[in-house]
C-alpha cells in the first residue's frame, strides 16, 4: 500500500472556460498536516471540492486512501471530513444537541451518541458551555465545536478550508493546538489558509497555488531558504517598515543593502530579519514563473 494519503495528478477544473486548477500535481504523506497558500481566486477552494467529491475535476486523477474520486465517490466520503470557512452549527440548539445530532446522524444509538458527544465536548473545551445555545457561543467556541461535528466519525483525512477565518488571535491559537493534536494522533490534514503564519506553525510542508498551478511545494524552512538571505527592512521614527531589501546573508550584501536603503534621514533605523513565508508568497505570487520545488 502506498504512503500517500493524497494523490493529485495532473488535475484540471475551467469554469466556463477559464482554467481555475491547470494541471496540479500534489502528494501528501499519510499523517502529516499540508499548507495549502493562495490568493483569492488561486484555485484552493476549488481543489477542496474536488477531493470532497462536491466537484467533479475536468482532467487528472485524484485519489485519497485508496478510492477514486471519479470511480468511488462514496468510498472517499466515508475517508474523510470537511471544515469549511464557516461554521456549519445549528445555533438553536445546544453544543451537546448539536453533536449528538450529527452522532444519530452517523449511525451511533442513542447512548453512544450521548457518550461521543462528551468525548469531543472534553477535548475541544466545551463542557463548561455544552448546554447553552450555540447562539450564545464566541467565534472560537464556535469553530472548535464545527471541528468536533467533523470528528463526530474518526477520519483518517480532514480537510480545513481556512478554518480559522474570522478568528481573533487567542482564538486562533487555541484552534491550532486542536489541529496540532489531530496530525500528532495520526490523521492528515490538508489546511487551505490565507495566514502565512498559520503555514508557519502548523505545517509539514508548504505548497502555494497561483493561477491554479503549483509553483512551489516544500518545507517552510526550505521555501524561505530559497528567496535568499536576510531581509534589511528601514524603519521611521515609528517603528513602521519604509523600504526593504533581500540580501544573500553575507556582510558584503548586508552592506549594499544598508547604503542602498539609507537616506540620511534622522529618526530612521535599518533591522535586519530572517525571510518569512510572507517573503516567500510575494515572490512567488509577483512572478509564478520563478517557481520552486524543494
Amino acid at each position: 500500500m502506498t504512503d500517500k494519503a493524497i494523490e493529485i495528478t495532473e488535475l484540471r477544473k475551467s469554469y466556463g472556460g477559464r482554467p481555475v486548477l491547470d494541471g496540479v500535481t500534489l502528494h501528501v504523506e499519510r499523517g502529516t498536516l499540508v499548507a495549502l497558500l493562495g490568493s483569492n481566486g488561486a484555485g484552493k477552494t476549488t481543489l477542496i471540492s474536488i477531493l470532497a467529491t462536491l466537484v467533479a475535476p475536468d482532467e487528472g486523477t485524484v485519489v485519497v486512501e485508496g478510492a477514486d474520486v471519479e470511480r468511488d465517490p462514496a468510498g472517499v466520503r466515508s475517508r474523510i471530513s470537511l471544515t469549511g470557512q464557516s461554521a456549519a452549527v445549528d445555533t438553536i440548539l445546544t453544543g451537546r444537541q448539536n453533536l449528538v445530532m450529527m452522532a444519530r446522524l452517523a449511525g451511533f444509538d442513542r447512548r453512544a451518541a450521548r457518550e461521543r458527544a462528551a468525548e469531543l465536548l472534553a477535548r475541544f473545551d466545551l463542557e463548561q458551555s455544552a448546554d447553552r445555545a450555540v447562539r450564545t457561543y464566541s467565534g472560537g467556541m464556535r469553530r472548535r465545536l464545527d471541528l468536533s461535528l467533523s470528528l463526530v466519525t474518526t477520519p483518517p483525512v480532514l480537510f480545513l478550508d481556512e478554518p480559522t477565518t474570522g478568528l481573533d488571535t487567542r482564538s486562533r491559537q487555541e484552534l491550532w493546538t486542536v489541529i496540532r493534536s489531530l496530525r500528532d494522533e495520526g490523521t492528515t490534514v490538508l489546511l487551505t489558509t490565507q495566514y502565512l503564519q498559520e503555514a508557519d506553525e502548523l505545517a509539514d510542508r508548504v505548497a502555494v497555488l497561483e493561477g491554479g498551478r503549483l509553483v512551489a511545494e516544500g518545507t517552510a524552512a526550505q521555501l524561505k531558504a530559497r528567496t535568499g538571505g536576510e531581509v534589511v527592512e528601514l524603519r521611521d521614527a515609528r517603528d513602521r517598515v519604509v523600504r526593504e531589501r533581500p540580501t544573500d546573508g553575507t556582510i558584503a550584501g548586508l552592506r549594499a543593502a544598508i547604503d542602498e536603503l539609507d537616506p540620511g534621514v534622522p529618526g530612521m533605523t535599518i533591522t535586519v530579519r530572517k525571510p518569512s513565508l510572507d517573503d516567500v508568497f510575494l515572490r512567488l505570487t509577483a512572478d509564478p514563473r520563478d517557481a520552486v520545488a524543494a
